[in-house]
């Protein structure tokens, strides 16, 4: 049998995994660090220009916008270059956005801040598209949801950084009222940018293949990913239930700031996002625990648990007074933790060749967070903004229906599961059985038990 065409993530040896995934993974703070000061641009705008809360929410319409317009082709065009040339154009694009913010503060212009936001959106899309999905084919299905908690622990590391140095720079003093200090912060950002481009250009990045991807789930019994991409409904349905989280995750945060200002508690701006960069610390202490969890517990099992808590959380926000309301708001934070990664692995899980172009279409649910802050926007200034929270309930709850008809079809097809699964292993065991002593396994057993050996070893299906 002719050998794979490139190659997969399990047959990296142990220092270019590590290498490949220290390198990918420094990606995902570029965008967690845009993220977090986005949403706290979203009430510093309301008090420079004097905005409403729906006016506001333009920033979250072009950020996430983007991602819905250019997603699915970030995907198309990664299936024709690779992995590595998308990274360098998702960089050039972020860094070019972050540059235009400084005409854009200069100049005292909402809607420059507006457009360079939905640039800066293109190019963080082009690289969730390839970051992810980089990590999550990385070694195998199994770990694949652990793995992207992991690297996208980091992505909440650089969202609680950007509060805190909006706290100390954009709310305090003079700055309370002028844009000096945003031009400076993302004139940075865009320098990250470019160091970041710079690095990639002159580091190998070894390039996994849909075409070897296919062959190794095919090798072992797995079919999931064969057929047309419009019957790949995991990763269909997965777009659906991204869409509605997202909306959910970023209209929560994007109000966050305004509802602690607004429980009459004595919290001020400063305060309040102080407060919001504990929310997104307590998000990515839940995001490394997850990391644990996920190396033991089913990803689809452990996903509906958290989205049915995040669920009850939401509405108690909505419900409840003062205190009591924030305390439940840190324990949302705490359960959105994992949920992006585990739809996103789930969702692309043993796609085969229809990998890159099913990671665009997940990617192209964060465009849900476009829709669901003017939505909340509205229903805040109509009634106030505790109220408004009832809104990203409906995102929560449909993402608890997609992982509980996961476990269901996981149940029905391999039985019930508590304990996470190493599938490529149980498959290859049944396909043994299936064969004679004197009959060879598909892809010749001869030639594959050296990568098997690659394959299935410790050091390739752990986190780190």
């Amino acid at each position: 049998m002719a050998p794979p065409t490139g190659t997969t993530g399990t047959q990296l040896g142990r220092r270019e995994w590590a290498f490949a995934f220290a390198l990918v993974t420094s990606l995902f703070f570029t965008w967690g660090f845009a993220y977090g000061l986005l949403d706290v641009l979203n009430a510093h705008f309301q008090t420079v220009f004097g905005i409403s809360k729906l006016q506001s929410t333009l920033l979250q319409l072009a950020y996430f916008g983007a991602y819905f317009v250019w997603a699915p082709f970030a995907g198309i065009f990664m299936r024709r270059v690779g992995y590595k040339k998308g990274i360098h154009i998702g960089l050039g694009l972020y860094s070019i956005g972050a540059v235009f913010f400084w005409p854009s503060a200069k100049y005292e212009t909402y809607g420059g801040f507006v457009g360079s936001t939905f640039v800066i959106g293109c190019g963080l899309s082009t690289l969730e598209v390839a970051a992810n999905s980089y990590i999550s084919v990385l070694g195998t299905p199994q770990y694949a949801a652990a793995r992207l908690n992991f690297s996208q622990g980091f992505q909440g590391v650089a969202s609680f950084a950007g509060p805190l140095i909006a706290s100390r720079w954009f709310f305090t003093g003079a700055n309370a009222t002028s844009l000096g200090t945003v031009q400076w912060v993302y004139l940075a950002v865009a320098g990250l940018g470019i160091v970041l481009n710079i690095l990639f250009f002159f580091c190998n990045l070894p390039e996994i293949t849909e075409d070897a991807l296919a062959e190794e789930i095919d090798e072992v019994g797995i079919t999931d990913g064969q057929g047309p991409f419009w019957k790949q409904y995991r990763c269909i349905f997965g777009f659906v239930a991204q869409t509605a989280y997202v909306g959910a995750q970023v209209t929560i945060a994007s109000f966050a700031v305004n509802f602690l200002v607004d429980q009459g508690v004595g919290i001020d701006q400063s305060k309040a996002s102080q407060l919001f960069s504990f929310c997104q610390v307590t998000f990515t202490v839940g995001r490394f625990l997850g990391v644990v969890m996920l190396n033991f517990i089913d990803p689809a099992l452990l996903l509906a648990f958290y989205g049915f808590c995040c669920s009850l959380f939401c509405l108690l926000v909505s419900q409840l007074p003062g205190y009591s309301a924030v305390a439940c708001l840190f324990c949302l934070f705490f359960f959105e933790s994992i949920c992006y990664p585990c739809i996103f692995t789930l969702g692309t899980k043993n796609l085969g060749v229809h990998t890159k172009r099913g990671s665009g279409l997940i990617v192209m649910g964060v465009g849900g967070g476009a829709w669901y802050p003017p939505a909340q926007g509205a229903l805040a200034d109509a009634t106030n903004t505790r109220h408004s929270y009832l809104v990203p309930v409906s995102g929560y709850i449909a993402m608890t229906i997609y992982a509980v008809g996961l476990v269901v079809d996981q149940s029905r097809k391999n039985g019930f599961s508590f304990r996470n699964r190493d599938e490529l292993t149980d498959n290859l065991k049944h396909t043994s059985d299936d064969f004679s002593p004197t009959e060879s396994l598909p892809g010749d057993a001869k030639g594959r038990s050296s990568s098997e050996k690659k394959v299935f070893s410790d050091e390739q299906v752990g986190v780190a």
